[in-house]
């Protein structure tokens, strides 16, 4: 009798765990999956506001906007000599 109540307790264990760990396997999947797009927000926020930055300045600075067409784009001023 104690044996079979210990091979019933055994499958259904078994079964328990058939059903139970597959799903448990899958959130796991998920929670580092969420991890790993919490981190790139956070750096997508972060590239978002040094973006906003320098709109900002290329709207309100003209020195900023002329030192960027100088080194970026070659521009220079009338009668004015680029060495390289």
């Amino acid at each position: 009798m104690a044996k079979s109540k210990l091979i019933y307790i055994s499958v259904g264990l078994l079964v328990v765990a058939a059903v139970f760990l597959p799903g448990f396997s899958k959130l796991q999947q998920l929670k580092e999956k969420n991890r790993n797009l919490e981190k790139r927000i956070e750096v997508l926020m972060k590239t978002n506001e040094e973006l906003e930055k320098e709109r900002e300045k290329l709207e309100n600075d003209p020195s900023y906007v002329e030192k960027i067409a100088r080194e970026k784009l070659g521009m220079a001023r009338k009668d004015e000599i680029i060495l390289k």
